[in-house]
């Protein structure tokens, strides 16, 4: 296993290492130890392992960050609830305000507007104001603090009886669901081992679809079997909330905080728990691996007078914002909040029979599509997932717009059936791929603020189209029907595009080796070709042996 002892040595100028790592004929391993110690740097011995044995090998920690993603079961069951359940007839009953010209009760849009959008102001909320508590007190405090939130609000939900009541119910639900969003990808990527970190990222993804899938289940079966009852979805979130309590407990603190914290103690017991039974794992190398990146940071933020948390917002860790919060971004303008947030309501005003049957359909279908990309993830990394679900999504849009702008025959309702399908697994791959960019693409230093700003940029867009879409979609107001394809075609092209210039490959690299990317500026599409100093430092020690 490589170390780097001698890096703990006074450090070479900048102008040697320069030297060290341009010279052609360098194959002294003294010499690429000291270059990768520069950047932040060293090998850990287990770089060379394929997926499948990072998994045998780090069987705890895998499971750690697997059973941490079960959070994003109550993150999708919340916002597929909050989707679905308005189409109920036993909800619109109980909340609804003003009759329609038949007689029948209806939910006005600018309630449907409130409580939609009420929850992405939330979600903000909770992004911008948890990093400061996650940065300060760690990231288990903060899971404390988020699940306390959820708990209140699903018992706001369960007492609701009038609109304004579950509008306070949904906007509690936003700021811990928004808290949730932010807190665990980035207690994923400084837990997960680098090799299966994409994957384990995606198991977000995975938990998000299956907390959305069992959501519309609970409503269908509702609307089957009792109409009138909307209660029993509401109490099986509590379910959860204990399932995530519990986690929780038994989840150890990320030991990339507590280096960063300087709680070093604390960082070796939460390793030793992650990988104590890992053969010949050296927690003591590993806490200075950590330590050195993020001296290098530090170090690196203190030349650039970038050492405040704004600094997210400036230069190359503005970029790399700007990178995490792309891919979630780009789902605002593909569709996300007329699929997603409306799905349910959007198939019942299209006068498809039964759409929570098509709503349940399509989220099956989601659940295979991200066990696969998670499978995938860490062989064809993520930019490939990440710009194809993009642009599958797109070319979905146009082709229901399409739909919308042709005479309707007996195919177009199964024409559009299809195209919802294939929309769905685009989204289902960009989401996969969105919430490992939130994890991974920002600096240790400061992954809490880019994450929760990535997150919350992309919830202002949706607040947005939580506004128009109801309008666009109600037969009492706009009417568009298929025709909102095209809105979302146009507004979604310049993402589309743009994704596929701007998303780099983070498949295998280490947090300091995507620093020594973004401080070297290579282009996002050459970041897969690029090789790190980690990388010569392992061809050294290959060669050696």
């Amino acid at each position: 296993m490589a170390t780097f002892a001698d890096s703990s040595k006074e450090k070479p100028t900048a102008a040697a290492i320069e030297r060290v790592e341009t010279h052609d004929d360098v194959n002294n391993p003294k010499d690429e130890v000291i270059a990768a110690a520069v950047r932040g740097q060293a090998a850990t011995g287990y770089e060379e392992l394929t997926p499948w044995e990072t998994i045998k090998m780090f069987k705890m920690s895998t499971l750690v960050c697997f059973a941490a993603a079960f959070s994003a079961a109550a993150d999708g069951y919340q916002i597929a609830m909050n989707a679905s359940i308005i189409a109920n007839k036993g909800f619109v009953r109980v909340f609804a305000t003003k009759t329609n010209a038949k007689g029948a009760l209806y939910l006005e849009s600018p309630i449907l507007t409130g409580w939609s959008t009420i929850q992405s102001v939330g979600q903000i909320v909770g992004m911008t104001t948890l990093p400061f508590i996650s940065n300060r007190y760690g990231r288990k405090i903060a899971m404390y603090t988020f699940w306390v939130i959820l708990a209140i609000s699903v018992l706001v939900e369960c007492l609701a009886r009038k609109w304004q009541v579950w509008l306070i119910g949904k906007f509690l639900a936003g700021i811990g669901v928004g808290c949730l969003q932010s807190t665990l990808p980035t207690y994923i990527a400084e837990v997960a081992p680098v090799r299966i970190r994409g994957g384990l990222l995606m198991c977000y993804s995975f938990w998000w679809t299956v907390g959305s899938f069992f959501s519309y289940i609970a409503i269908q079966r509702m609307a089957k079997q009792k109409p009138y009852h909307w209660l029993e979805p509401i109490y099986t979130q509590w379910a959860q909330i204990g399932i995530m309590l519990i986690i929780y407990i038994f989840l150890p603190e990320s030991p990339a905080w507590c280096v960063g914290a300087n709680q070093i103690e604390r960082a070796e017991r939460a390793l030793r728990k992650l990988n104590g039974n890992v053969p010949g794992y050296d927690v003591h190398q590993q806490i200075q691996i950590l330590s050195l990146a993020v001296e290098h940071e530090r170090a690196v933020a203190a030349e650039q007078s970038r050492e405040h948390w704004t600094a997210i917002f400036r230069g190359t860790d503005g970029l790399r914002t700007l990178i995490s919060l792309w891919t979630n971004m780009a789902q605002q303008f593909i569709g996300l909040t007329l699929f997603g947030t409306f799905g349910t309501y959007f198939f019942q005003q299209a006068g498809l029979s039964d759409p929570f049957k098509i709503k349940s359909i399509t989220s099956s279908l989601n659940i295979v599509t991200v066990l696969i990309v998670v499978l995938v993830a860490d062989r064809l990394g993520r930019r490939w997932i990440a710009c194809t679900g993009t642009t599958l999504c797109w070319v979905a849009c146009v082709a229901i717009g399409i739909l919308g702008v042709t005479k309707k025959v007996r195919a177009t309702d199964y024409l559009f059936v299809f195209f919802a399908c294939c929309w769905n697994i685009g989204l289902t791959a960009n989401g996969a791929a969105g919430w490992g960019y939130i994890g991974e693409i920002s600096s240790q230093r400061l992954r809490p603020y880019t994450a929760g700003f990535g997150a919350a940029s992309t919830c202002v867009i949706g607040i947005v189209m939580n506004v128009l879409v109801p309008k666009m979609t109600n037969a009492a107001d706009w009417n568009w029907g298929f025709k909102t394809g095209w809105f979302y075609a146009g507004v979604g092209l310049p993402f589309v595009i743009g994704i596929w210039f701007l998303i780099p490959e983070t498949k295998g690299r280490s947090a300091a080796e995507l620093d020594e990317l973004f401080e070297r500026k290579i282009k996002p599409w050459r970041f897969s070709k690029t090789e790190t100093a980690t990388q010569r430092l392992i061809a050294v020690e290959a060669q050696r042996e």
